[in-house]
């Protein structure tokens, strides 16, 4: 699954930890997720990919105390639709859980891979 997932960590800044092999993820994010700045909770569908917002699974927050948002653009068809929130928390964080788990709470997390 090609997809672009931003969030920030308990130190660091938000930022993209996949970038889905683009060279200006931050355009295609910009595309998608222009107009829902202000919301928590997303999910949808632009220009034929999957637009996912949610917080923090485990409550994790930053040293601001700050709710931490993970953000995704899914491009690459899945094996059935993302109707739900819930159904796209259950299937997309599995496969980034133990990765934040293990970054975010570092001073700087490492770049992931840009496919997976």
């Amino acid at each position: 699954m090609r997809f672009l997932w931003a969030t920030r960590g308990k130190e660091w800044g938000f930022r993209f930890l996949r970038d889905a092999g683009l060279q200006d993820p931050l355009s295609s994010y910009d595309s998608v997720f222009s107009g829902y700045q202000d919301s928590t909770d997303l999910c949808l569908r632009v220009s034929g990919a999957t637009v996912l917002r949610f917080l923090d699974p485990l409550g994790r927050r930053d040293s601001a105390g700050r709710e931490i948002p993970h953000e995704f653009v899914i491009f690459d068809p899945i094996d059935a639709p993302i109707e739900t929130l819930d159904e796209g928390i259950a299937r997309v964080w599995p496969m980034v859980a133990d990765e934040y788990a293990a970054i975010w709470d570092r001073p700087r997390p490492m770049r992931s891979s840009t496919d997976s």
